[in-house]
Parts: structure tokens; sequence; C-alpha cells
């Protein structure tokens, strides 16, 4: 019984050391109005605060050099730098989990699912079922599974306008889920230009605060869509791929810190240098570099028969490359029929 009260006591220990309140630096001398302004930045918790450069903070109106060094500072004394061994990193790595996708066999590829405190990004060419995945793992999110994984809400920015809040009807119905209730668990923002989409990563990181534990997913349909539109040509490229890159760094903070997944869904373009060098598929996902070293986990999508498509691993720090096949029906993502 000592043993049960322990494991429990340890558990939420790590809970709080997790989320830890930048209200706290209320007694190492920081006073309110300051923890506002950092709450209005977006920043809710000592990890915020600790993935963000002291140039970013003097950004802030109203904090000096002296003020940002003094709440650094105070951060310091609540929180450890950060050195912990390979055996922590393991433990810590526990707290993580994986969702469904609706196909045993692309959970399978996934080794569970797509995995919390990671971007996984998927992409493939129109058609190849990448909003068919957002939408079916709106779903999915929210059931409970046997690996220890009690479901949760679910974060959906939209960038080119395909959420359709009925499509989720058929698939709640396929896992006897009542649809309201799904819909509901639903947050959806639809952002229009890639500044408002930026903007919009400070109301989720608030939102995830203000409801710490709920939210276990975030979907972006799609990362690069606005950013095409609003940067063109390679006059604006540099200043582009510098803002992608500040919007993919917030996302894995973001993942990491809330310990949410984060799926991003990305489109493709013909690499017009590729007939040269005999390539058998000439396209390639957009992004370049900036988005390929974010994204933890890439898949991409091709049509296979049918309703089927295929999903390969692109790119993963731990999964082999390899391929699975599943379908796209009514009830969402599921196994392909042989």
């Amino acid at each position: 019984m000592d043993h049960v009260i322990e494991d429990n006591i340890s558990e939420n220990d790590e809970e709080d050391t997790f989320f830890q309140n930048v209200d706290i630096l209320q007694n190492h001398g920081i006073n309110v109005a300051d923890i506002k302004k950092l709450k209005a930045a977006g920043i809710c918790t000592i990890k915020g605060i600790q993935m963000t450069t002291k140039k970013k903070l003097n950004n802030i109106k109203g904090f000096s050099e002296a003020k940002v060094d003094k709440i650094k500072e105070a951060c310091q004394k609540v929180a450890s730098l950060g050195f912990m061994t390979g055996l922590e990193v393991s433990d810590r790595r526990k707290q993580i989990f994986k969702i469904s996708t609706g196909s045993n066999e692309l959970d399978k590829l996934l080794a569970g699912g797509i995995e919390s405190m990671a971007i996984t990004e998927v992409f493939g060419e129109f058609r190849t079922g990448k909003t068919q995945l957002s939408h079916t793992l709106c779903v999915t999110t929210q059931i409970p599974n046997s690996t220890g994984y009690h479901g949760g809400k679910v974060m959906f920015l939209d960038t080119e306008h395909t959420f359709r809040p009925d499509r989720l009807r058929p698939i709640a119905d396929r896992f006897n889920l009542d649809q309201n209730a799904v819909l509901d668990n639903v947050l959806y923002a639809r952002a229009y230009t890639s500044e408002h989409q930026a903007e919009l990563l400070d109301y989720v990181a608030a939102k995830f605060h203000e409801e710490a534990g709920v939210f276990k997913l975030l979907i972006i349909d799609s990362i690069m869509a606005l950013f095409r539109v609003d940067f063109s040509g390679r006059g604006e490229l540099a200043d582009r791929q510098q803002k992608l890159a500040q919007v993919l760094s917030r996302l894995q903070k973001i993942s990491e810190e809330y310990n949410v997944a984060v799926f991003i869904t990305n489109q493709m373009t013909a690499d017009p240098g590729a007939t040269l060098s005999f390539q058998a598929d000439p396209k390639k996902p957009i992004g370049g570099n900036i988005l390929a070293h974010a994204s933890t986990t890439r898949i991409s999508l091709r049509k296979g028969r049918g309703e089927n498509r295929i999903a390969k691993i692109y790119d993963s720090p731990d999964l082999p490359e390899s391929e699975a096949t599943f379908a796209i029906t009514n009830g969402g993502v599921t196994d392909a029929k042989d």
C-alpha cells in the first residue's frame, strides 16, 4: 500500500515540475505586474521563460535588461538548468503518449501512433489523405487506450479552410462516440496570414496552460500555405525561412512544455533541378531545411489503388524507414482491405 502512495506522490511531483507556473516567481521578488506581462506574451511556465531568449524578453513592453536578468535569475533558483542522466531522460520519456491514427498498420509504422513532445509532419500531393488524417486524429485523440493514455481535447489551426466539423460526425459514429461531445472537444481557429498564425500560437500556449493537461493534440493544416502566400520570390525567401523557423521553434517548445503532440501537414513542390539528377520522384516537401530539421518525424503520403494511400517514413530519429498502407473511408482513416 505504501508503495502505491509513494508512486502517486512521485507522479504528482513530476507533473508539478512539468507545469511550474510563472506565479511562483512572486516568491523570488518579481512583482505581479511583470508576471502579467509575461503571461500576456504567452509565457506561462518557468520552462517557457527558460525557452525564451533575453533578447525576446527585452522586447516585451516595460521590460528593461536589468528586469529580464532578474527574472532569469529567479528562474534558475526555481528550476535546475537541466542536466540529467540518460536513465532520468528515459524515465521522463515515459510521460510521452501515442495517439492512434485510426489505422493499425499506420500505428505500427509509427510505433504506436502520433507521439507527444514531438512534431509529426505529413506531406503529400493533394488528395493523399493529409486533411483526412487530421480529421480522424480529432476524434481518436479523445479515445483512451490500453497503454495508459486517457484521451484529451484537440486544438485545430486551419490555414487553408479545410476543416469540416460535419466530417467528424461519421468518424465519431465509427468509434461509438457522441457526435456533439466530440465536436465540443475540438477547439478551432482559422489563420489568415503567416503573422496571424504565429500570434495564434501565443493563444494556444495560454490555453494549454489554462487547462493544463487537458489538451493532447495540436493540429496545423497546413503549416506552409500562408508562408507561401505572404512571401513570394527568392528575394523574400530568407525572411520567410526565418519567420518559419520562429513558428516551428515555438511549436517544438509548446509540445515539450505542455506534453502535447503536434501534427502538421505540408504541401509538396516539383523540384526543377531534379530532372538533371535522375531522381525517381522529383517532388519534395516545401519549407526547405528549416522545416526538415524542425519536424521530429516526417511521413510522406502517396496515392495507392482506389481509396488506399501509402505512408512512408521519410525521416525519423527512432523509426526505421518502411511503408504502411491505409484506406480513407467515410469513418475516417482505417486499415486497407486486401
